[in-house]
């Protein structure tokens, strides 16, 4: 062990934890948060340069750091901190005081000579100051602490409890997510003298469980990487390991495609240290079971990689990610052909029992399932869809009859064998046992497609029925859900209501459906007969949570390239649009608008007469009658909104938005002499008022389709 004092001034500091088996999943997190930690808290206490870089490092038995220039000794700083104020810091003779004593010892400078204490401030406000040069922290005392305030800060689901023999012979009580067998501290080459979870550092480790044999000694912290690959047969690196991985698959899947979700090459780099790539096969009978089926049951028991042809059609042979690289790998082939082979016959008998029993005949066991204790059953929910479906389907002029059996039928195939092994399948295995009761294609569609989009970015149905029961589905969610008080707080949203209200929101727009969003809550309200439901769920309340996840989407949109301005949303969606489908041609009018000369200055007068407005909102007549207009500007005023109205309308009702703002443009010079020449809260009430109500029609003109006064 060294001393503090023959460690280098500046050099590589290695720390390694080495464990048994961590838990895969969380493995990628768990190096991330163990490397993060350790640098963060070195470089707060001032032993990092400003060239020092942090690597990562994560096995399947080890999470390390490594971080380059690294001072032994941190620098001394200056240390200024207020004490106690002037009139506690001394007694009446003008001696420190007890709490002043008391102070000092608590910072370590008990000692220290009054006469150094600094005054500052003036009568009640002068207080005493601590001024010394604080002395640098060093590294084997800071890495102490460091390693164990990291590791018990490491995001650990569950923790294991174990016993560590101490030297002197009796057991300690240790948890850690595993158990640990070594600790490498080294700085350069120099071992740092520190421990943690009963473990003293050494420069040992040990290399792969069955390529590698004994403890592997690491002579330098620069070398470790290296020693690793060389001498124990691992990868130390995540991310390195992860692209080999990669690349090994694309390079013998060939022609094919390999499907390799994140999730799983993360999970399988972290079951292996030193990855080798082997083909299998599985017999060419299984691929009439569908293929979702096969991927999924290969891909979440077994951890393989299945393959496809250009067309995404499923291959009999798939990938595997062996830690055993051999020259002879038929043993392990033959096994792991061997162990899928079970799996997917039994894919391949949930697939056919399914089929002998038709989805319809399953509805009325939907009643056995419960959706929520306050909200009944799936079948009473089933209902309630159905419900919102036919209106949807009537209010778009579509075949109500599609969309009752559609809504009927597509949560059934959550009762079928397959759905119940893989949750993940449903709606795809209710497309397929729809197709094989002979359903409707457009009602087999919408059995999958009713899931869309499931998350941020995923595709829409392609279908009408599919896009009248997705709506329906995520609106019933919406309200039963925020009717039984569980709406999303602060990130607490375990119904996922916001991902539902983002759907409709893009089923909305992307689908250009001119369907009116508070008529569609309103639907889905009168559906729950629960008055506690009604009370809670109210339509305002749900309507404004769905216009927040709108603004969050269209601040993702934009036009050439160029994202929408904040102002430019909040003018849109300040008017409470009813109906979203044309939003994106109303932004982009907008920003069209606000690149014209005028548009600054009609945008800061809407804002004007808005202010004018709210200030008088009760005394303002229906409308403005021109027997009252005397001075000529507000005649003039008038006249021009008059004259424009036509085309305003027109261009309003035929979504000719870019029109209905320009034409706006022949108002700027009138708005401006109006302002300049007429007083509008004359005294007498009459005039007033009637010039109130010129000001409330020309506001309603100007912001047909966005508020303009949010640009100025």
């Amino acid at each position: 062990m060294s001393t503090q004092n023959s460690l280098s001034p500046s050099a590589t500091l290695l720390i390694e934890v080495f464990t048994e088996e961590l838990p895969p999943k969380s493995l990628r997190r768990l190096g991330d948060a163990f490397s993060d930690g350790i640098y963060s808290a070195l470089q707060a206490a001032g032993l990092l340069s400003k060239t020092s870089v942090a690597i990562p490092y994560a096995t399947p038995r080890r999470l390390a750091v490594q971080i380059t220039d690294v001072l032994s000794q941190a620098p001394d700083y200056p240390v200024r901190e207020k004490l106690l104020p002037s009139s506690i810091a001394f007694d009446v003779n003008g001696k420190p005081s007890a709490p002043l004593q008391k102070k000092l010892a608590s910072l370590g400078y008990a000692d220290i000579d009054f006469s150094t204490l600094e005054k500052a401030g003036e009568g009640k406000n002068e207080a005493l100051y601590l001024n010394v040069i604080a002395k640098g922290a060093a590294l084997e005392q800071t890495a102490q602490q460091v390693l164990e305030q990291t590791l018990s800060k490491l995001p650990i689901a569950k923790m294991m409890h174990y016993q560590v023999l101490q030297k002197n012979g009796e057991l300690a009580d240790v948890e850690f997510a595993r158990p640990v067998h070594r600790i490498i501290a080294l700085h350069g080459k120099d071992i740092l003298n520190i421990s943690a979870l009963g473990i003293d550092a050494s420069n040992q480790t040990e290399g792969h469980r069955f390529l590698a044999t004994g403890a592997i000694t690491i002579a330098s912290a620069d070398q470790y990487e290296s020693d690793l690959t060389a001498k124990a047969k691992v990868l130390p690196s995540f991310k390195k390991r992860r692209d080999f991985i990669q690349s090994a698959l694309l390079r013998a899947a060939a022609t094919d495609l390999v499907l390799m979700p994140d999730s799983l090459l993360d999970e399988v780099t972290a079951l292996v240290e030193w990855p080798a790539i082997y083909e299998c096969h599985f017999d060419q009978e299984f691929l009439e079971v569908p293929q979702e089926c096969l991927i999924l049951t290969m891909q979440t028991n077994q951890k393989y990689f299945a393959l496809t042809d250009q067309q995404g059609k499923l291959r009999n042979r798939f990938l595997i990610v062996s830690n055993i690289e051999t020259d002879k790998p038929e043993a392990i082939i033959s096994g792991n052909e061997r162990v899928v082979r079970p799996r997917l016959s039994d894919a391949r008998f949930f697939f056919q029992q399914d089929q002998k029993r038709p989805l319809a005949s399953r509805v009325a066991d939907l009643g056995k399932v419960v959706y929520h204790n306050q909200l009944g059953n799936q079948l009473d929910r089933t209902k309630r869809v159905q419900g919102i479906a036919i209106g949807i389907a009537k209010a778009l002029s579509a075949d109500e009859t599609l969309a009752s059996r559609a809504a009927e039928i597509a949560k059934t195939d959550l009762l079928t064998d397959m759905v119940g092994e893989f949750p993940e399948l449903q709606g795809i295995m209710g497309g397929y046992y729809a197709t094989h009761d002979g359903e409707n294609a457009e009602v087999v569609s919408a059995c999958s497609e009713h899931y869309m989009p499931r998350f941020a970015g995923d595709t829409l149905p392609k279908t009408q029925t599919g896009t009248i029961l997705a709506i329906a589905d995520k609106l019933e969610t919406l309200v039963g859900i925020w009717g039984v008080g569980l709406a999303p707080t602060g990130d607490k949203d375990p119904y996922a209501l916001r991902r539902h209200a983002l759907g409709v929101c893009r089923l909305l727009l992307e689908k250009n459906l001119p369907l009116n969003l508070p008529d569609l809550i309103e639907l889905a309200r009168k559906q729950f007969p629960q008055k506690d439901v009604q009370e809670k769920a109210k339509a305002e309340d749900i309507y404004g949570f769905v216009i927040d996840r709108l603004r969050a989407y269209l601040r993702d949109q934009s036009v050439a390239g160029k994202p929408f301005t904040t102002e430019e949303i909040d003018a849109v969606l300040s008017q409470s649009p009813s109906q979203l489908n044309d939003l994106i041609d109303r932004l982009t009018a907008l920003r069209e608008f606000n690149a014209l000369a005028e548009a600054a200055q009609l945008a800061a007068a809407n804002k004007r007469i808005s202010n004018i407005l709210k200030k008088n909102a009760t005394a303002i007549p229906a409308t403005c009658s021109s027997k009252l207009l005397q001075v000529p500007a507000e005649i003039a005023l008038h006249q021009a909104l008059e004259n424009i109205t036509p085309a305003l309308n027109s261009a309003y009702e035929k979504r000719r938005f870019v029109d209905l703002l320009k034409t706006l443009v022949a108002l700027s010079a009138p708005i401006d002499e109006f302002f300049a020449d007429v007083m509008v809260m004359d005294p007498n009430p009459e005039l007033r008022d009637n010039r109130l109500a010129l000001l409330q029609q020309l506001h309603q003109k100007m912001n047909l389709i966005a508020d303009l006064g949010k640009l100025a």
